[in-house]
């Protein structure tokens, strides 16, 4: 496997009676095999695209002569889009130190002025599954005012919609979004693998570990062989006293993967009154802002805590400048052994406390041990999902809030 999952100090027999009693980890256990099951049986039949797309490559050349041009003529990339459309994107591409890429998400005018005031040099990807997401049409129209319609290039669904109607008027380019596919499942299509190859990294290696970890899973004889399943486990033995779920990345380069599980977490499982509430805490910053809430607060939640290896250390601090200090526990040390140090405090502090906290430790974080953690996580999601007899596709709250928000610009307009 491209990480290892530590699961013993979310153990009673580890933690003591604030952990998962052996009754209720083998009950919890048990109760994934449906899900597995179904899952596996999606998978053989060739529905639902996010099992599939790890195992495409006959889409990668296209995509790539896209994204060269993209990059031979323009010295940055705009990425419009919300949601699934750009959370995917922003944690694959967070591998790439120099991503000439800027995410406008959030619609905020000021930013979109100041990567406006130099159009020119500028490319527009638009990303939206159905095309009329209203913040990323209200920027994809401002910036269409502004900057040529021949710096554009838009992902959407087939069919009619807005994107496709400005696609039709202005000249822009259009790849199709797979119809079938969910935003917060969609990482692995051109969604999130072009702006990877954007960046300049391997869209092959991201689904090389995806296919990785859902073989891993879907091919295991037993739920507790099953790296996802027993993720999966630990939340549902945990469900009747389970407030809050805490990602805790100890690597920037995860931190917009925490926010990106944050999403498929939220979506897919707070529904009918279920769900615990997905947080997430930046290590080693949120030591200082919010660990003396989990270690001295309600006992209410499962924090799971990223660790990974493949970047620079840094330089060493000289003994004599720490000895200036009068902080000799730095003398020689760099900042990648400071952080290594606080992601082990964080944990045994935790653990001291009898919270349940599980590890994820990754060896070398590169393209394909990233692939192989989206698809663990999308996995364990469905599977305590269908677990907990929830759809873990559909958002009606979200769809909801769309429709209100649009309702509100119509009456303030008119």
């Amino acid at each position: 496997m491209r990480y290892d999952q530590h699961i013993g100090n979310c153990l009673a027999v580890e933690i003591g009676r604030g952990g998962i009693a052996p009754e209720d980890y083998a009950r919890a256990l048990g109760e994934t095999r449906p899900a597995l099951e179904r899952l596996a049986a999606w998978r053989d039949a060739g529905s639902h695209p996010f099992l599939l797309y790890p195992g495409k490559r006959d889409d990668l050349a296209a995509l790539e002569g896209t994204a060269r041009e993209l990059r031979e003529r323009f010295q940055r990339i705009a990425v419009i889009g919300i949601g699934g459309a750009s959370l995917g994107g922003q944690a694959a591409t967070a591998l790439g130190a120099d991503a000439p890429l800027i995410y406008l998400d959030n619609p905020d005018g000021a930013r979109l002025d100041a990567v406006l005031a130099d159009a020119a040099a500028t490319g527009y990807l638009v990303i939206s599954k159905s095309g009329a997401t209203a913040e990323t049409l209200a920027q994809t129209l401002l910036a269409l005012s502004r900057a040529a319609a021949e710096n554009f290039l838009f992902v959407t669904a087939p069919g009619d919609n807005p994107l496709r109607r400005l696609a039709s008027e202005y000249g822009v380019r259009v790849i199709d979004h797979d119809p079938e596919l969910g935003g917060r499942f969609s990482v692995f299509s051109a969604v999130g693998m072009l702006p990877a190859m954007l960046a300049g990294l391997d869209a092959a290696g991201f689904r090389d570990g995806a296919r990785e970890a859902l073989a891993a899973t879907l091919d295991a004889a037993e739920p507790i062989d099953a790296p996802a399943a027993v993720g999966a486990a630990l939340t549902l033995a945990l469900a009747p006293r389970l407030s809050a779920a805490v990602f805790m990345p100890y690597d920037d380069r995860l931190l917009a993967f925490a926010h990106w599980q944050r999403q498929l977490w939220a979506e897919s499982l707070g529904k009918d009154g279920k769900g615990a509430t997905p947080l997430v805490a930046r290590g080693a910053i949120d030591q200082h802002s919010q660990l003396q809430l989990y270690l001295d607060g309600p006992t209410d939640k499962l924090f799971t805590l990223f660790t990974a290896g493949g970047a620079p250390d840094g330089p060493a601090i000289a003994p004599e400048m720490a000895a200036k200090a009068g902080a000799d526990y730095l003398a020689g040390r760099s900042l990648g052994d400071l952080m290594r140090a606080e992601a082990a405090a964080t944990r045994d502090a935790i653990r001291e406390v009898g919270r349940p906290l599980r590890e994820i430790a990754i060896a070398h974080l590169d393209e394909t041990a990233l692939g192989a953690l989206m698809m663990h996580f999308m996995l364990e999601t469905v599977i305590i999902a269908l677990a907990l007899d929830i759809d873990p596709f559909d958002q009606p709250a979200v769809e909801r809030g769309k429709q209100l928000a649009r309702d509100y610009l119509r009456r303030e307009g008119s």
